[in-house]
């Protein structure tokens, strides 16, 4: 991997790199402009070496990331810190560079300069400034004209108090630079921190989902273990045998799917269709289904055996607790543009109807509404005219 490689809690190197490429190109331009404005002579000279030096300074300034991006994980205070003081040398390399680009453009200046005001100024190799005054013999050189130096070069330390003015500008500009990037650095790692957050949400509320949902299985499992042994008991082994496939065709459904997934309408009805079977072997003279599913809500998606504590109850409140047929009605409709769920029965309505509401599984159906859709969608359990009804509305989704 590369040393450079992005990581989600840090700025991605192309940010970087148009950071660096952007400021110093500003730096670029306004200097030229200011050149422009005052004046200044040679300005095609000027032109080509302020880009280099500009092109320096990026390296520059890429070079002290790779330091810099050492303490991304460290305080603010401490990040602050070592910018301050490694932008220091930094900024002195970067007018060194400045300095030796420009030497020769100098010396071009200066003799400009004597000549509009009349006299011959120039830079010797040492970079003494110095005025040749005609018709003044030198010592050295009886043919030629005098010269007195008027600035000689600075040494020790003037030439680090020189240096140091040169690098005034470019710290400065270094220190701007990384205050930009420590801005961009903490909103890399907020957004990351965000993701983060989102990841364990997400993962929280799929555990709560899968969890919710295994406790149907039990549930049902233990009621239909129930029935099969009373079928045994009372020597109905063909009832037996015909729920054992029933209960085996359930399963072979129930468990294919990932708990916390949703499935289609149609693949739910189908489902509850196979419990309601299991039952009808149970109370053959007393369980009647009806079913109602418009054709065009047959692909809306819902949590996974939502309905399935809904049945039970009414298999359990109403067919087992009466010796008259029981109608069990599934019903799902559209009703602005939510989708309606319901599980309905003309059993007794009361007094034990007012228990459903209390028992786990349809504290289970409420859980998991809430863990799936939050405050969108909404839970009613209780007795109707003629029997008992519960009632899901929750968001209509036909994908995902």
């Amino acid at each position: 991997m590369s040393e450079f490689a992005d990581s989600p809690d840090r700025v991605p190197l192309r940010t970087v790199l148009v950071s660096m490429a952007v400021m110093w190109l500003c730096y670029f331009l306004l200097t030229t402009l200011r050149g422009s404005i005052f004046g200044f002579d040679l300005q095609n000279e000027l032109l080509w070496r302020r880009g280099l030096v500009c092109l320096a300074g990026v390296a520059v300034t890429f070079a002290l990331w790779i330091v810099v991006r050492l303490f991304d994980r460290q305080a603010l205070w401490k990040q602050v810190v070592f910018a301050v003081v490694l932008a220091l040398p930094a900024s002195l390399l970067v007018a060194q560079i400045n300095e030796r680009a420009f030497a020769d453009v100098e010396g071009k200046a200066i003799a400009q300069l004597g000549e509009k005001q009349g006299v011959s100024l120039r830079l010797d190799e040492a970079g003494n400034l110095l005025l040749d005054l005609p018709g003044v013999q030198r010592a050295e050189d009886a043919a030629s004209d005098g010269t007195i130096t008027l600035a000689r070069a600075p040494t020790g330390a003037d030439r680090w108090r020189q240096l140091s003015g040169v690098a005034l500008g470019p710290y400065f500009l270094l220190l701007a630079w990384a205050a930009l990037y420590f801005a961009l650095l903490a909103g890399a790692q907020a957004r990351a921190a965000e993701r983060r957050e989102g990841e364990f949400r997400r993962a929280a509320k799929a555990a709560e989902l899968r969890s919710l949902r295994y406790q149907v299985n039990p549930h049902f499992l233990f009621n239909t273990l129930n029935s099969l042994s009373a079928l045994v008991m009372t020597g109905k082994a063909e009832r037996a045998e015909e729920m054992i496939q029933t209960i085996s065709s359930f399963y072979r459904h129930s468990l294919a799917d990932d708990p916390t997934s949703d499935v289609e309408l149609v693949e739910e009805f189908a489902l509850q269709r196979h419990y309601l079977a299991i039952e009808a072997v149970r109370f053959p003279d007393r369980l009647r289904t009806k079913v109602e599913m418009p054709a065009e809500l047959a692909t809306a998606r819902i949590p996974g055996m939502i309905m399935q504590p809904m049945i039970e109850n009414s298999v359990k409140y109403a067919v087992a607790r009466v010796t008259r047929p029981v109608t069990i009605t599934l019903a799902a409709s559209e009703e602005y543009g939510r989708l309606v769920l319901s599980v309905a029965d003309d059993g007794p309505g009361s007094p034990e109807a007012h228990q459903r509401g209390l028992g786990i599984g349809l504290a289970n159906v409420r859980e998991r509404l809430q863990a799936r859709f939050g405050n969108e969608a909404s839970f009613e359990s209780g007795p109707v005219p003629g029997g008992y009804r519960t009632e899901l509305r929750l968001p209509l989704v036909r994908h995902g």
